[in-house]
């Protein structure tokens, strides 16, 4: 297999994203969080992504050439309109101007919305956690999975994103989607060709199933049965209904460059823990500290961390099947 440095890789993917009609911000923007997910071993939110967003830019379900905006309507509210572009040159933006804001108030929140795809929500919490904040991340997702009793389709695989500074040391980050798996996956085994797990999805009837097609087409099992379900409702209502995205069932597919633009949504919070006691990351690493020292414990985040150093050093694996793809996108 195939090795590529995250500069290679990074160029790779920027290049087919601007001949497909994004412009180079945009390009270096998805290009750096699709690079860093695969680097941190997230190969469903990582360079399998770049066809179908090439393809999404040619449909113009996906805009290459806008930019996000943002207003201000309170002291420790940012609204940003990532204008049916992808996500991620809007959380950039919310990266960049939350810091200052929750340091002023003391927590501050900055809504996204017609927006797309966040790929993988941890990295945004952990920049924010990298610069001393505590941060969470709500994203809603196209449907995917059925209300607790139902059949249809109502709420996305809605990740939840969570990040803490600790003194001395990277972040704690816990990113976690409500199916029981992460849709992107799927497609990934689609792509490969591979049979999924039988506990992942279910068909269109309702049957479990370990084909990656039958799965994009019928429902994801939720994290925790009732209680996953339970979180997605939450995660809708924050990062839809609060921020005036298109709820789960009126988005179009991430998977796809059929339909109009997803225009989906996000919510970032971010706290300045100093604000509420003195001492906060000092606090958290002793936490982190009782859990490592267990035999066999590990924190949230740390795999990520350790695939993320191996890839800076060797550089990724990719197949040549993914390589040839993005090529000819």
């Amino acid at each position: 297999m195939p090795m590529l440095s995250l500069d290679d890789a990074h160029a790779l993917v920027s290049a087919a994203l601007r001949r497909n009609g994004a412009n180079e911000a945009n390009a270096a923007s998805v290009a750096r969080a699709l690079v860093g997910a695969e680097a941190d071993g997230l190969k469903g939110h990582g360079l399998s992504r770049v066809p179908t967003y090439c393809g999404q830019l040619r449909s113009k379900k996906a805009l290459g050439d806008v930019a996000p905006v943002l207003s201000r309507p309170r002291p420790g509210a940012l609204v940003i309109d990532a204008a049916h572009g992808f996500a991620y040159p809007a959380l950039d933006l919310a990266i960049e101007v939350l810091p200052e804001a929750a340091r002023v108030q003391g927590i501050a929140a900055a809504s996204i919305f017609r927006s797309h795809h966040c790929g993988a929500a941890g990295r945004p919490v952990e920049a924010l956690a990298d610069a001393g904040l505590v941060a969470l991340l709500f994203a809603n997702t196209p449907a995917a999975m059925a209300p607790w009793g139902g059949s249809k389709a109502v709420f996305g695989t809605d990740p939840i994103a969570f990040a803490c500074p600790l003194a001395g040391k990277p972040p704690i980050v816990v990113d976690l989607s409500l199916s029981k798996v992460a849709r992107g996956n799927i497609l990934a085994a689609k792509q490969r060709g591979e049979a999924i797990p039988g506990d992942w999805a279910f068909d269109s009837e309702g049957r479990p199933t370990t084909d990656p097609d039958a799965a994009l087409a019928g429902t994801m099992a939720p994290m925790g049965e009732a209680k996953g379900v339970a979180l997605a409702l939450m995660v809708e209502l924050l990062a839809a209904g609060l921020t005036g995205a298109n709820y789960a069932a009126d988005a179009s597919s991430f998977l796809d460059d059929k339909g109009g633009p997803p225009s989906t949504g996000q919510l970032i919070v971010a706290i300045d823990p100093e604000a509420f006691s003195s001492g906060a990351p000092e606090r958290f690493a002793t936490l982190a500290a009782s859990i490592e020292a267990q035999d066999g414990a590990r924190l949230p985040g740390a795999r990520r961390l350790a695939l993320r150093q191996t890839a800076a050093r060797d550089g990724l694996k990719v197949s040549d099947q993914i390589i040839s793809q993005i090529e000819a996108a």
